[in-house]
């Protein structure tokens, strides 16, 4: 529980760090790793939107350079009235770098409210043996 906690204090500190001018809805994430390292990300916005970064993105590329493939846990946080869910494009890397443990942690400013298996909100995701038909 305390590895939950840490990593939700880390998507909550690197949050601080959004640029967001646009929309001002600043979003935090961090990773565990299966290796045990935290690497973090937050949403980078662009004035042209389609070439902002959300921060599950970051924080999984921030993770692929530091040598590690495989999450364990990640943690979203943002303040939000209504819990917020990684987007599509996110879920679906967030499952490039999962196995069936994999656990996608919702939380707002005061701490984790959700918890998901990765399988969970994203169940027909697009997979490796589709490219093989």
């Amino acid at each position: 529980m305390s590895d939950l906690i840490s990593l939700f204090n880390k998507a909550l500190q690197i949050r601080q760090n959004a640029y967001a001018p646009y929309s001002k809805f600043c979003v935090g994430a961090a990773v565990l790793s299966s290796n045990d390292n935290v690497y973090s990300g937050c949403n980078v916005e662009n004035v042209s939107y389609p070439n902002g970064t959300c921060a599950e993105t970051g924080a999984i590329a921030a993770m692929v350079a530091g040598g590690d493939v495989l999450i364990k846990d990640i943690v979203v946080v943002a303040d939000s009235k209504v819990l917020i869910k990684p987007c599509g494009a996110c879920l679906q890397r967030i499952f490039e770098f999962a196995d069936n443990n994999t656990k996608v942690h919702l939380a707002d400013l005061e701490g984790i409210k959700k918890t998901y298996l990765i399988s969970e909100l994203l169940p027909l995701a697009f997979n490796e043996e589709e490219l093989k038909q």
